[in-house]
């Protein structure tokens, strides 16, 4: 909030090019900082940090009286929610690729997939937790997403090369 401060007291108005300048650069970096680390699972921590995005917005005088969601549209952003799955998904991708230098069975346990045509190759089982905490580690939150991906998703050959399959999947899903 205090970096929308600064912005708000150092800039007379705010367009929708400055503000994506602005909010990328100033305000975003700090929602996202290590969010596959500690990601929220509570749900005021949550709304806490979507109603930091929800405001900053509102800095676009022009759309200050428009709905978050038409707010979003039009400065081209999506919920911090969707971006934190993004990230876990792109951070999956690293690990189970060794495009980062971690070992995937540290994280991960691989499902055998035999002939199922419905599953990708690198399908993941979950472990049974009873404990709740235990549900939100990244390990275990991202494995339900993972293994809903498809085939031609999980085989691009560079870590950019899968971000633009996802983004375009997803494009895809909601024009549906």
């Amino acid at each position: 909030m205090s970096v929308m401060r600064l912005i708000k007291r150092n800039f007379k108005s705010v367009g929708s090019e400055e503000f994506n300048l602005l909010y990328k650069a100033h305000i975003r970096p700090h929602l996202e900082y290590c969010i596959q680390v500690w990601s929220p699972y509570l749900k005021k921590d949550i709304e806490c940090l979507e109603r930091v995005q929800r405001r900053a917005t509102k800095l676009v005088g022009t759309l200050r009286k428009r709905l978050y969601e038409e707010r979003l549209r039009v400065l081209k952003l999506t919920t911090l929610e969707k971006r934190r799955l993004r990230g876990d998904l792109i951070e999956t991708y690293k690990i189970i690729t060794k495009k980062d230098n971690i070992n995937p069975t540290q994280f991960f346990q691989f499902t055998e997939t035999g002939h199922d045509l419905r599953r990708h190759s690198l399908k993941l089982s979950q472990a049974r937790n009873t404990n709740r905490i235990c549900r939100m580690f990244f390990s275990q939150r991202v494995v339900r997403d993972w293994n809903q991906l498809p085939q031609h998703v999980i085989e691009a050959p560079s870590t950019n090369a899968f971000k633009n399959r996802l983004d375009k999947l997803w494009q895809q899903d909601m024009s549906i």
